[in-house]
């Protein structure tokens, strides 16, 4: 064989095993080098249609997109409320499970190459899943009462059970005549079971009943209804204390006096209690609850009953140095006593 002819032979050789090594590597999923310098994106992918649907599953379906290299992978994503879900498949189809009966949702679609260059999203696809849900929730729990004001009520209630995913509480004010009166929407996205109802008139009495409504729109029988009386208005007051502080802590006692003309008859008190102090000891009073700026407390069975002019007394001893301060009587803010 001639000199020339072997060269040639051995250069068509090289050219196929590069070929065939190249097929390999593309048949495995590996990157290939030349990959690394493709910085075009593919194009988007064609408008997602639906292939197939149930209740909880989705089929669906795109045009494929192209790309001067190739297609490797179409991710897919979701948004049903403020949750988002994704997916990927190497098709221009894919079946996604484990949905919500009557939920809507919706679907995005892009691609990626093998050097990482993603296309822009489809055209956003909105579905609603189709009903799967024919049973209601059941009642809440009768509504608990847990703070009450002169013009606010909370409430508070144990959750309803549903074969599926709660979407709100419907929180109604009872007239007299059995009218059902919306006053709160409560989401349940988070979940929640409780809400304050504003705007009261002092010194009255309303009766609430709760109801629960699924995603499917099925309504709970409604709860036991709570009967519950708002505060006078809130009375004038002032506040003397006496503190005694220590280098994290201190006892403070508060004489707080009813300087109005009606008597006080049952009191809730709160003021400035900080979130990382710790209550040690507390007289005269007992907790309502705290939150992160403030402590409640209501009165004991001796001292409920505060005439024109008359003074209660009580106690604290906790940790940090935010001393009470901001007192105040069934919502009333208690001027500071001079000494």
């Amino acid at each position: 064989m001639r000199d020339h002819q072997w060269r040639g032979f051995r250069s068509r050789a090289a050219a196929l095993a590069a070929c065939t090594l190249t097929a390999a590597v593309v048949a495995t999923g590996a990157t290939p080098a030349y990959a690394a310098a493709d910085t075009q994106p593919p194009t988007v992918p064609g408008p997602i249609t639906v292939a197939a649907i149930d209740t909880t599953w989705v089929e669906l379906t795109w045009a494929a997109s192209t790309d001067n290299v190739g297609v490797v992978r179409y991710p897919v994503s979701a948004r049903f409320e403020d949750n988002g879900l994704t997916w990927s498949t190497d098709t221009n189809s894919i079946r996604i499970t484990g949905l919500g009966p009557s939920r809507t949702y919706t679907f995005f679609v892009s691609a990626l190459d093998a050097a990482g260059n993603g296309s822009p999203s489809t055209a956003p696809l909105r579905l609603t899943m189709p009903p799967g849900d024919d049973q209601p929730p059941g009642a809440p729990g009768q509504p608990v009462a847990f703070d009450v004001t002169a013009t606010v009520v909370r409430l508070r209630w144990a959750h309803s059970v549903d074969n599926v995913v709660l979407e709100r509480y419907e929180v109604f004010r009872v007239g007299a005549d059995g009218a059902l009166t919306l006053v709160r929407d409560v989401s349940q996205y988070p979940p929640n079971n409780s809400a304050q109802i504003s705007g009261l008139t002092p010194n009255t009495t309303y009766t609430f009943v709760v109801r629960a409504r699924d995603e499917v729109g099925l309504l709970s029988p409604l709860s036991a209804p709570i009967t519950v009386t708002t505060l006078p208005p809130p009375p004038s007051c002032s506040v003397r204390s006496t503190v005694g502080q220590w280098p994290d802590g201190f006892v403070a006692r508060l004489a707080v006096t009813n300087t109005g003309s009606t008597p006080i008859d049952g009191w809730t008190m709160s003021w400035r209690f900080y979130a990382g102090q710790q209550l040690r000891s507390l007289w005269g009073a007992e907790v309502v609850d705290r939150d992160s700026s403030y402590l409640r407390v209501r009165n004991v069975r001796h001292n409920g009953l505060i005439p024109p002019g008359g003074t209660v007394s009580l106690g604290v001893i906790a940790s940090g140095s935010q001393t009470p301060q901001e007192v105040t009587v069934n919502g009333g803010v208690c001027e500071v006593a001079d000494e």
